[in-house]
C-alpha cells in the first residue's frame, strides 16, 4: 500500500484530465492533417471541390479531436466545471452527493443531489493507477465541500 502524502491546495484543485486520450487524439489529428495534405497534393485529378471536401472533413476530424484532447474538470472551492466531449456542465459542490469509479466504468461517474448522474470523462480507466488515484482525489473534494458538522 503506498505512503500517504501530504497534499497541497494547488495539488487538490488541479484540473482532472485524462493522459492516454489526450497523446492518442493529438497523435490522431496530425496523421489526419498529414494525410490529408498529402491527398490533396499527390492526387492531381481532385478537383478544387474534391479538395475543399477533403479540407473540410479533415478540419471536422482535427476539431473532434480537439474535443477529446480539451476533456477535463475543473475544481474550485465553488464547484466543479466538467467540460466532457460535447458538454460543459457547471456543479456546486453540494449538487454532487458521490463519486463512483468501480470495475467496469470507463470514466469516473458522480451521482448528484437531483438523482441523475455525470460521467467526467477527465478521469479515465485507461490511465490505471493515475485514474484511480485522480477519482480518490475528487472524492476527497467532495467530502471536504459537502462536510456539515453532523456528516449522516
Amino acid at each position: 500500500m503506498p505512503a500517504l502524502t501530504a497534499v497541497t491546495l494547488d495539488e487538490l484543485y488541479a484540473p482532472f484530465r485524462p493522459r492516454l486520450a489526450r497523446i492518442v487524439t493529438l497523435v490522431m489529428a496530425v496523421v489526419v492533417v498529414l494525410g490529408t495534405v498529402v491527398v490533396i497534393v499527390s492526387i492531381p485529378e481532385l478537383g478544387p471541390a474534391d479538395q475543399i471536401g477533403f479540407a473540410l472533413l479533415c478540419l471536422l476530424i482535427v476539431w473532434f479531436c480537439w474535443r477529446q484532447f480539451s476533456v477535463a474538470a475543473t475544481p474550485s472551492a465553488d464547484g466543479l466545471v466538467v467540460r466532457n466531449l460535447m458538454i460543459t456542465t457547471r456543479l456546486a459542490w453540494a449538487e454532487v452527493v458521490s463519486v463512483r469509479f468501480g470495475s467496469g466504468r470507463p470514466w469516473v461517474q458522480l451521482d448528484l443531489a437531483d438523482g441523475d448522474t455525470l460521467a467526467v470523462m477527465g478521469v479515465q480507466r485507461a490511465d490505471g493507477e493515475r485514474a484511480v488515484a485522480e477519482a480518490r482525489r475528487m472524492a476527497t473534494l467532495v467530502a471536504q465541500h459537502t462536510a456539515t458538522q453532523r456528516d449522516d
